[in-house]
């Protein structure tokens, strides 16, 4: 892939991955084809949603479902099974939970991409 494509890329993605990560990713962007990339980034979550169903989960008393969606099943689970630590573990995802899923999908980008 040409330099062009894979900085066109990372544009459209960069706001859902670790910011330290997108020049290695950006390089071995460059070493794949087109579609290889493409499924790369295919099942990336958004911050931004993972951040509205933790706030969604204070209201509807159901914890832990922002963890779920970011696939951190463990912690989910953990959530739900004390209703988000007391409540605890809620106010701490309000900080917490973008960057655990910008965290998630670099993890996810990088596996992929080798």
């Amino acid at each position: 892939m040409e330099l062009k494509e894979a900085e066109q890329i990372l544009f459209m993605y960069s706001s859902k991955l670790t910011p330290e990560y997108i020049p290695t990713i950006k390089e071995r962007l460059q070493e794949l084809d087109r579609t290889s990339a493409i499924v790369a980034f295919s099942d990336l979550k958004d911050p931004t949603t993972a951040l509205v169903i933790t706030i969604c989960e204070f209201f509807i008393g159901i914890h832990g479902i922002s963890r779920f969606y970011i696939g951190d099943i463990g912690i989910g689970v953990a959530k739900f099974l004390t209703c988000g630590g007391c409540l605890i573990w809620w106010l701490i995802d309000l900080f917490l939970i973008s960057d655990a899923t910008r965290k998630r999908n670099t993890e996810k980008v990088l596996q992929i991409l080798g």
